[in-house]
């Protein structure tokens, strides 16, 4: 198989650090910010076999001072290369996106601060060679994290590699604000607190002890298997409907006991059924 090189740019809050960790989720081997004079150099490592470097992403973007003038004719050079796919990936936006963006974010935008309507468009401008060199050419003004995750991840993926949805179970606590980014919520305040009980508040659902009190209550062991099953039912629909990335949220009142129990059940038995689940716990050590 040919090695492949994608170089990620584009505007600045376009989505290029996004796109960076998709490629770096796909298994690509991935490098930010590199001056464009070392990219002749990083190209080395596709032949020493022994890196076993198959696929890698680079990031460069205008803040790298030599890009604009070197770029061209660093690309024409990789683009004449038989022993390699080289792609160039751009990212952009309208200007009311990037806007918002920056408005939200409140950063500075790299070609100056506190006129980012004036920055955008300079950088538009300056960057318009290099966008007409672009392979391919991505606006994502109407995209959110998880739907540029899944159109790169289509794109980009191996041919041999299985999509596969994500899966995040996120514990947390009503107390300290819902998640923003939940797919799906789930409440077990109604399950009996250990909070409650002098001898496990101290302890989180992280311990046996409070595990084993939860696992007492026939109503805690019903809602475990009856989400499972929501979750055994739903799991592969969004898989269906090209949904890469699912973030499911458990909240409690402190989110130390309750929901960190049943979110690392939760996670336990969808990786037993051979979906890809992780757990975090937003509010334990609160």
């Amino acid at each position: 198989m040919t090695p492949q090189l994608i170089i990620i740019t584009g505007l600045s809050g376009s989505g290029m650090s996004s796109a960076m960790n998709v490629f770096e989720d796909l298994g690509y081997f991935c490098v930010d910010n590199l001056p464009v004079q070392l990219i002749a150099s990083f190209v080395h490592l596709f032949e020493r076999k022994e890196f076993g470097v198959t696929r890698a992403a680079l990031g460069i973007n205008i803040r790298e001072g030599e890009f604009l003038s070197s770029f061209p004719q660093v690309y024409a050079q990789l683009r004449g290369r038989d022993d390699l796919e080289t792609t160039v990936l751009f990212l952009e936006a309208g200007d009311a996106a990037l806007q918002r963006r920056y408005s939200e974010t409140r950063r500075p935008h790299p070609l100056g601060e506190g006129r980012v309507l004036e920055a955008i468009g300079e950088e538009r401008e300056r960057l318009a060679p290099i966008r007409a060199l672009a392979d391919v050419v991505i606006d994502t003004s109407e995209h959110t994290v998880h739907s540029l995750r899944a159109w790169l991840k289509n794109r980009f993926a191996p041919e041999n590699s299985a999509t596969q949805t994500d899966i995040t179970i996120i514990s947390f606590g009503f107390k300290y604000g819902v998640p923003l980014d939940a797919d799906l919520l789930l409440d077990v305040r109604f399950l009996p607190n250990p909070h409650f009980v002098p001898e496990l508040r101290a302890l989180t659902g992280n311990d046996q002890p409070v595990i084993e009190y939860l696992d007492k209550s026939e109503e805690a062991r019903e809602t475990i298997q009856r989400f499972n099953g929501l979750l055994d039912y739903l799991m592969p629909l969004y898989q269906r409907e090209g949904k890469s990335y699912v973030t499911v949220a458990i909240g409690c009142t402190g989110g130390k006991h309750r929901s960190v129990a049943v979110a690392n059940a939760l996670g336990k038995h969808l990786n037993q059924q051979g979906m890809r689940a992780r757990v975090t716990h937003r509010d334990v050590k609160k």
